[in-house]
This record gives C-alpha cells, structure tokens and sequence, in this order.
C-alpha cells in the first residue's frame, strides 16, 4: 500500500484556510503552517483599528476552523527556507517533507524605499497593527484635552491617512464617524468633531481600482463625514510632528501626530527564497510570476496563491490581492491536488469577479459589480451581508452581528481601549 499524498500549506490566510478546507476528506497528509496560530479576517481588521471590534471576534484558531479535517495538522512555525530538490520546508526549528507544496504567505507593509516612516506611520496588516492605531488614535484626543496651547492642539487633533483604496477610505470613514458621533459629549475641553482627517491619494481619484463614478460618490460621502480627500499628493517627508507632500509643483506640510499608512503593500519574503531555490521570477512588487494553474513554472508540484502570486494569464493585468482571489484560487489547488490522485491533468485557474465593495462609514459604501454600480444603503448592506457569510466560524458572524446592531443603533464603539505604551499621554 503506497504512502499518502504529503501536501503541505504554508499560510494560513484565505488562500491557504480554503485549500485546507476544500482538501479536508481527500486522502492526503495535510501539514498547514502558519507563524500565528489564528486565521485572521483582514477586511474588517480596520474596525479593531477605530474600536469597532475586538480582536478575537475578526481572528479564529486555526486549529478550531480544521478540527473537523481529520487529515490536517496544524504548525505553529515560521518557514525560513525551501528546499526544492530533496521537498523540504525548513522551519526555524525544524524541517517538514512534501509532495506538494502551496505558498500562501500573503504580503505586507510596503513604505516605497522609506522604512524609516514605518514607526511614525503604522500600516494595517496585522492584530498588533490595529491596536496599536486605536491607541494612537485615541491617545491623540487625550493630548488634545490636556493640551492649553491652540496650535499644538490641532496638531493633536489633526489625522492623515495616506493612501485612497479601499483601506484608506474605511480608515478616514471610521475616523470622521469617532470625531462627529462616537466621542461626542466624552470630553470637556476640546470637540471632536473639531478634528481635521485628511486622505491623501497619489493618484487623480480616491479608490482608483473603482469605476469612477464610483470614486467621486466615495469622495461625496468622505466629505459629509468631515474628511478632507486630496488626490494627486504625493508624501514626500513623514516625521513626528507632520506630514510633508507634493502636489503639483508646490510642497505643503501638514502638522500632525496620528499618520496612518494604507499606500501599498510588497509581496512575502517568501517571494524571494522561491527566486533562489526554485528559479521563479518575480514582479517588481515581489510577487511570483506562476503559470496558468497557479505553479512555479518547472515546479508543478509548488503552487503559490493569493497576494504573493502575480496571475495575469486571464486579462494580462495581475489579479487585486483580495480575499475573493485568495479563496477561488486556495480552492482550485485543491481541486488539482485531488486530480493528480486520479491521475488527471491540471486545469488552468479563472477568477470569477463577483463585484467590488468599499464601505464609508455608516449607511454608506460603494460597490461595483460590472454591469451595475450603487452606493449609499443599499451598497452598505451589501457589505455588512458580504461579510457577514465570509467569516469563518459561526460564533464570530454572531459576535460581530450583535456587535454592529448596537453600535448601529447607539453609535458606540465597544471597544474603545488604549492599551501598550500609549496607554498614557
């Protein structure tokens, strides 16, 4: 009686969660590693980030999601080589064998060229990203109160946000709503809704991936919500006391203590190591150039999805790094895995584009489903539905629904803690 089948995930994002999850009754040895031993839901990590939500109602042990997976085992590791002659992932303390092996590290900050703004403008990737901003932004407002001099307290109460996709635009949404509704009446000498909340975008339009008519209605509703949308501004300085950008020919500074980061990502590090051990070749955001059935080429037995492989096969752009593009894809290497068992042949992937949602605040979003586009309510409760079913477990999708009915109806948000060493102004 032959072995069975080693297939080993690296990742536990959505790419490499739904490949687990599609090969959960195929007769393989199924080894998923992941450096976190929880499944994050990155697309509403913004609501820990503004205190919407708690960080355990977005994040899921990996090790509960597969418990019905008889044939899964779960690391907890960090990968730090691949051996691609003799199969092996080698970990920092150890090594795990395989015949197949999927890639779905994901991405992470990418500050173009600048690691020094990293500390002074913190990205959102991550559980400690998100709370580390509500630190911020909360401690900002507690500044703002014990602070006598005017200047420096509109410094305190001032808010950049760089970037205009998506993130961006649910960070300044989520900002303009804690100024205008969920701190009101919680301090005695400053107003909140005093707050300046500026969102700079390179480009000519905020979230430029969306049909443009789309965009100025995502501008129109960043605007009733006291945000400050600026396109074509490019930041050229972030230091502790402001933001310095170009746009145009003229440099414009802005004093501010509470920058946030939402202008880029750049691929995982894993990108690299597949470069040298596998001789894959890479964009210039680091991502995998990987065939049409999502290998390496000349390693058909090495797939990589999600935001580290760059597929351009079907429109000859590269597909957004999504979750919906991490889920399609994790469930196509399943499904090759188990034709491989049948000795079968691969099939090439096609991502099927179910639409775009952006969300702005309460009672507003924008999507875009090709031959439709809508906003305001309607497009709102679209997303909360979308994302509603995309959680992983059951008990989350019932945490977070409570959660956002009260917060809906008395416009509190829970979980308003400043915690680490912002803990004290």
């Amino acid at each position: 009686m032959s072995e069975m089948r080693r297939v080993v995930i690296v990742g536990g994002g959505f790419g490499g969660l739904y490949a687990a999850k599609a090969l959960g009754k195929t007769p393989v040895r199924l080894t998923v590693i992941d450096r976190r031993n929880f499944h994050l839901f990155q697309p509403l990590l913004y609501q820990v980030a503004t205190g919407g939500l708690s960080p355990g109602e977005i994040a899921s042990p990996l090790r509960v999601v597969l418990r019905h997976n008889q044939n899964a085992h779960v690391v907890l590791g960090e990968v730090v080589d691949i051996d691609s002659v003799k199969r092996l992932v080698i970990l920092r303390d150890g090594t795990v064998p395989y015949d197949d092996l999927v890639i779905a590290t994901g991405s992470t900050h990418h500050y173009f060229g600048n690691p020094q703004w990293e500390p002074l403008a913190p990205a959102l990737k991550t559980i400690e990203d998100a709370t580390e901003i509500r630190s911020r932004v909360l401690a900002a407002f507690e500044h703002a109160e014990r602070e006598p001099d005017p200047e420096k307290r509109r410094a305190w109460l001032t808010f950049v946000v760089v970037g205009g996709g998506p993130t961006g635009v649910e960070l300044a949404g989520a900002l303009g709503e804690i100024a205008n509704d969920t701190l009101r009446g919680d301090f005695r000498r400053i107003n909140p809704a005093e707050a300046a909340i500026l969102l700079v975008e390179g480009t000519d339009r905020m979230l430029p991936a969306f049909p443009p008519d789309l965009s100025a209605k995502a501008e129109a509703h960043l605007i009733r919500l006291g945000v400050r949308p600026r396109t074509g501004a490019i930041v050229s300085e972030i230091d502790p006391d402001g933001v310095t950008f170009k746009a145009g020919d003229r440099l414009e500074r802005v004093p501010a203590h509470t920058v946030l980061w939402a202008a880029g990502v750049k691929a995982s590090p894993l990108g690299q190591i597949l470069a040298a051990r596998a001789g894959a070749t890479l964009d210039k955001a680091g991502r995998v150039l990987v065939a049409p059935d999502l290998t390496v080429p000349g390693h058909p037995e090495i797939f990589v999805i999600g935001d580290l492989a760059n597929f351009s096969h079907q429109t000859g752009q590269p597909l957004p790094g999504v979750a919906p593009v991490a889920m399609q894809q994790g469930r196509h290497v399943a499904r090759t895995i188990q034709r491989r068992l049948r000795n079968l042949g691969s099939r090439p992937f096609r991502y099927f584009n179910k639409g775009n949602l952006a969300t702005i605040g309460r009672n507003r979003a924008v999507a875009d489903f090709g031959w439709i586009h809508i906003s305001g309510f309607v497009a709102w409760f679209t997303w909360v539905f979308v994302h509603l079913m995309y959680l992983v477990e059951f008990d989350n999708r019932l945490l977070v629904f409570v959660e956002w009915v009260y917060d809906y109806f008395t416009r509190n948000r829970g979980a308003r803690l400043i915690t680490g060493r912002e803990a004290c102004p």
